[in-house]
């Protein structure tokens, strides 16, 4: 493994376990085990090294949800399968669970940043597919980016939010048949709900 990517582990390990703003420099050079000018060969600083660690993370991400879509399944399907996969990655992912957190509680702006970098991502990943199921005449135009958005948030809401006031969370089949009956219907051209 090359020395770059033994700093970005590094720094993947450090941003997790600390936070952004309480990483070093030093922490990250002795978790990659290199000299902290070894990091500076690579990156400027430590908002461009956590730009890169996020921007690993996205196409992990994306790799993962794009398995998960099948070219047999309707785009209801697959626009679900996506998301979901996407969703489960984000909230397993140590690092993009520490830094809502720390944005939560210290507004740092480079995390603030790196968040709305992953969610832009999502939009489009999902956008793009939308795109696809409106030349495949299976949704009725519309425009993709703002559906994709709707799409996003409201997935958050019944993955997330709910479970901060109830007691239970939703089952993934749940929250797939309250789409299908809701926002997919109102999206879906005909046969393909």
């Amino acid at each position: 493994m090359d020395r770059r990517q033994v700093i970005l582990q590094g720094a993947t390990k450090s941003f997790s376990m600390f936070g952004y703003k309480a990483t070093t420099m030093e922490q990250v050079a002795k978790l990659a085990n290199v000299g902290k000018g070894t990091i500076y060969n690579f990156f400027t600083n430590k908002e461009e090294l956590l730009q890169e660690v996020v921007i690993s993370m996205i196409r992990d991400m994306k790799a993962e949800a794009e398995q998960t879509l099948s070219p047999n399944a309707s785009f209801i399907e697959n626009a679900h399968n996506g998301l979901m996969k996407m969703l489960q990655f984000r909230e397993q992912h140590l690092l993009f669970a520490k830094l809502i957190e720390e944005e939560k509680a210290i507004q740092t702006p480079a995390v603030k940043q790196m968040l709305v970098k992953i969610e832009e991502e999502i939009v489009t990943f999902l956008a793009d597919r939308l795109r696809l199921g409106i030349e495949k005449n299976e949704v009725r135009p519309c425009n993709p980016d703002l559906v994709a958005f709707l799409l996003l948030k409201s997935y958050l809401a019944m993955i997330v939010d709910w479970q901060l006031t109830h007691e239970e969370a939703l089952h993934e089949e749940e929250i797939l048949e309250l789409f299908k009956e809701t926002i997919f219907r109102g999206i879906a051209n005909g046969s393909s709900e």
